[in-house]
């Protein structure tokens, strides 16, 4: 099976929130492999950059009309958004370590999963 087809199967039997988890997997993964490796302030940023982009994108959608997710969620979401944005200027900075980014993306992940088996 080529990559491609493999991939449009991928796109027709995944969800929503079953391609968000993956996402934010991938992500997590990539922050921990940078952590592992010793990397820190800018040798960080790519995983960084991406983390503060899925988030950023979380918080746009959001804040869109018709998002269907209760209030409450979409601004714990919103407000999550906001201190990754922050934090992750401070792990740049070396005033913060990138660990509990990871922690909150493993929680994030474990509630979308329903499983509770994400771990840093």
């Amino acid at each position: 099976m080529s990559l491609n087809a493999y991939e449009r199967a991928r796109n027709i039997i995944e969800t929503p929130r079953q391609a968000e988890r993956r996402l934010m997997w991938q992500i997590t993964g990539d922050m921990i492999e940078a952590r592992d490796a010793g990397h820190s302030r800018g040798q960080l940023m790519p995983a960084l950059h991406r983390n503060r982009e899925l988030w950023h994108t979380f918080s746009a959608v959001c804040g869109t009309t018709g998002n269907e997710l209760p209030p409450t969620a979409r601004a714990s979401i919103i407000s999550l958004a906001l201190w990754v944005d922050q934090f992750t200027s401070d792990v740049i900075a070396g005033r913060e370590s990138i660990d509990d980014l990871i922690a909150v993306n493993c929680d994030i992940i474990e509630g979308l999963s329903g499983t509770g088996i994400a771990t840093a």
